[in-house]
């Protein structure tokens, strides 16, 4: 997917800027981002808009089907936060399908935060180290995740291993 990505317009901006994004992001997943004093840039990559936070990609702009502007952490940004809302936790048979960039099937799903909605961005977690392995689309609310055993439940869009993970 992201193979003929490149990073394009990397340039400086200043917090108010993009202060009305970041506030909203973290209303959204209930965080502190805490930028103060922080070097801060955006790029584009691929259909994305990135914030990278002393040069690291902590923050990306997209659009959802109906060309609404989401935005949300990359997982470098979920490392830091790990007490984000909008996760959802797989056991370890669904790690290595995500690793390589597989939807998240609702069958190794054991586990929502409640505000997780059809439509939404999430991020997956493992339910051992809580710690982030990709993030998608939620197929449906979470709950009905939970409760399921067939079908897709996330459609990703960003995992570990991928070009965005590895960019330094």
């Amino acid at each position: 997917m992201a193979s003929e990505w490149n990073v394009r317009k990397r340039r400086p901006v200043r917090r108010k800027h993009i202060s009305p994004l970041l506030k909203r992001l973290e209303t959204d997943l209930a965080i502190d981002l805490n930028v103060d004093g922080a070097f801060l840039e955006m790029a584009e990559y691929g259909p994305w808009t990135m914030v990278f936070v002393d040069r690291t990609p902590l923050v990306f702009e997209l659009f959802d089907d109906a060309d609404e502007r989401r935005v949300f952490l990359t997982l470098r940004g979920f490392l830091a936060h790990m007490d984000a809302l909008k996760w959802v936790e797989v056991d370890h048979g669904a790690i290595p399908f995500l690793m390589n960039g597989a939807d998240c099937m609702v069958a190794g799903v054991h586990a929502s935060e409640a505000s997780v909605m059809a439509g939404d961005l999430v991020w997956i977690r493992d339910m051992t180290h809580k710690r982030p392995l990709a993030l998608g689309w939620a197929v449906d609310d979470g709950e009905v995740m939970v409760e399921n055993t067939k079908g897709k439940g996330i459609k990703t869009v960003h995992w570990v291993g991928d070009e965005l993970w590895e960019m330094e």
